[in-house]
């Protein structure tokens, strides 16, 4: 099936990237931080493969060691704003009322900014750092989650399984946790999917503009934002580094419609036997 092809081709990819990220610093026989001013601007060879940056430190080991903490804000943050967001989503569509009314115009008060302006916002309230970064990231995608888990809820409520649940006299947290949840958590895992890829997009962006990771501390924005500086001089720097970005946004990518294709009922009943 395609939904496999493209499943598996993207948990490959996203597998090795994370590998890499996660291994890749320990193995590496350079330091992220270390300068060596005799390496300045070194193109890509045999001892530096992504080349040197205007310090001296090897491009391939600020890349992996910056791809772990943009992968860390953007998994750190869809994880905080998914858990908030589908509690409260799922908690809203069970009471109805004017909390399921509030949490709506909240969710519509804050679907008016644009994401990435909306992180921007926030790093402004709250500071610099990657802990920053995480809320901030969390906070952005805590509406989205809250939505989606209020609308899943809402298509579930009536279900027999829930009525019955219901009649035996089981607690409204009970029922949501054990009956409702596992039915909609397929459809959750698919947006946290997406959802990293874009945290990682955004954790760039802010660290790019200055508002996220400081150096000198590694991290993929980080990197290339100092590579802009000196572009025609080094353009390895930012190309390469760029280029790494994007072969990890197209696993994540194609990893969330893989997992959509597979989970959703209408697009496996359309692919046929």
């Amino acid at each position: 099936m395609k939904a496999n092809r493209t499943l598996w081709l993207g948990g490959g990819i996203t597998l090795l990237v994370l590998l890499a990220i996660i291994l890749g610093p320990m193995l590496s026989p350079y330091d992220a931080e270390a300068m060596d001013f005799i390496d300045v601007l070194t193109p890509p060879d045999a001892s530096h493969w992504l080349g040197t940056d205007s310090y001296g430190r090897d491009v391939l080991t600020r890349v992996l060691a910056g791809g772990r903490i943009s992968f860390l804000a953007s998994f750190g943050g869809v994880a905080l704003g998914a858990a908030i967001g589908t509690v409260l989503g799922m908690v809203a569509a069970w009471r109805g009322g004017w909390r399921e009314a509030g949490l709506m115009s909240a969710c519509d008060l804050l679907f008016a900014f644009p994401s990435f302006v909306l992180a921007l916002f926030m790093m402004v309230v709250l500071g610099f750092g990657l802990h920053n970064v995480i809320i901030a990231i969390g906070l952005t995608y805590l509406p989205i989650f809250a939505r989606l888990a209020r609308n899943l809820t809402r298509s579930l409520m009536h279900e027999p399984f829930v009525q019955a649940a219901r009649l035996m006299g089981q607690r409204p947290a009970r029922i949501l946790a054990v009956e409702i949840l596992p039915n909609i958590l397929s459809t959750l895992l698919v947006q946290a999917s997406v959802g990293v890829a874009f945290g990682v997009v955004m954790e760039a962006g802010l660290s790019f503009l200055g508002l996220g990771v400081q150096p000198p501390t590694p991290s993929l924005g980080v990197i290339l934002a100092d590579g802009r500086e000196y572009f025609q001089r080094a353009p390895w720097v930012l190309t390469l580094t760029g280029l790494a970005v994007s072969v990890a946004l197209l696993g994540l990518n194609l990893l969330g419609d893989g997992l959509r294709d597979l989970t959703d009922p209408r697009l496996r009943r359309a692919a046929g036997p």
